[in-house]
């Protein structure tokens, strides 16, 4: 892989990078398809990093399958899949990581302490294999997004990190890998977590700035669908990921975690707050 990039920086060509767990969706491939747009060459990881698991998560039967995976890649224009083996990516006696700081220990962080640490590695890793000049994450793993770009940033890997758009179902449930866990009727609840997330964001088009009250409206529909938990409702400033009480222009991020039965979806929406005094 190395040599391949390499060759390819030789030759003057631009390289995007995808890293993904694979068992890829309709997601992953508008991430492909951005960073085909991006870029001469473009590869995609497909790694299920065992550091970014806890030892009571889905590590062991998280959705593996790599022949679907290449396919989907390559029909959706990828040149080159790197899918390493753990022993590959962690050798024996290795004890370097990348710390995510502060960040990486608030929300997502808070429910899965190690996981943050173990992204940041791998995509650290990640980024000295491939050795791209950019790299295209999916907005749905908002905190992730935040955490690469400033890792990119503070860690001076010249990296440019682009950030997609969520992909949605038709019916508004974002992608992902694990919507798979998810019963029939589990699947058909799962749609309140952007319900709550439309619903605030009417109500802060109709001038509510309290996050407070959001978090209520927020929750009640959300327990109107019956979810096993609701780990988390989050309103966050966007340049800073720090949680805010009050809303503010330009914008706010609203993230949450809500589990249906053994199954913990997230989803966030960005949300443009008009300037009343300009």
């Amino acid at each position: 892989m190395q040599a391949f990039a390499d060759q390819a920086r030789q030759e003057g060509k631009r390289i995007a990078v995808v890293p993904t767990m694979g068992y890829l969706h309709e997601g992953h491939l508008s991430l492909i398809a951005e960073a085909r747009r991006r870029a001469d060459i473009v590869v995609v990881t497909i790694f299920v990093n065992p550091t970014q698991f806890g030892p009571t998560e889905d590590f062991a039967r998280y959705p593996r399958d790599f022949e679907r995976d290449r396919q989907r890649a390559e029909r959706a224009g990828a040149d080159a899949l790197f899918h390493p083996e753990a022993e590959e990516m962690y050798p024996a006696g290795h004890s370097t990581v990348v710390d995510a700081g502060p960040v990486g220990g608030v929300l997502e962080g808070t429910i899965r302490p190690t996981h943050f640490r173990g992204v940041t590695t791998v995509v650290a890793k990640l980024f000295n294999i491939t050795k791209p000049h950019c790299a295209i994450f999916g907005q749905k793993d908002a905190q992730q997004a935040f955490l690469i770009r400033r890792m990119a940033r503070d860690l001076n890997f010249g990296v440019e990190i682009v950030v997609a758009p969520i992909v949605r179902e038709a019916d508004g449930l974002a992608l992902s890998s694990r919507n798979v866990y998810l019963s029939a009727d589990e699947r058909t609840r799962a749609t309140a977590l952007v319900r709550a997330l439309e619903l605030a964001a009417e109500r802060v088009r109709a001038g509510e700035r309290s996050a407070e009250t959001l978090r209520t409206i927020m929750t009640a529909r959300l327990r109107a669908d019956a979810p096993t938990a609701v780990d988390y409702i989050a309103f966050i400033d966007p340049e800073t990921f720090g949680e805010i009480g009050t809303l503010r222009p330009p914008a706010v991020l609203i993230a949450l975690a809500v589990r249906f039965g053994t199954t913990r979806l997230i989803d966030n929406m960005r949300i443009e707050i008009a300037d009343t005094h300009g």
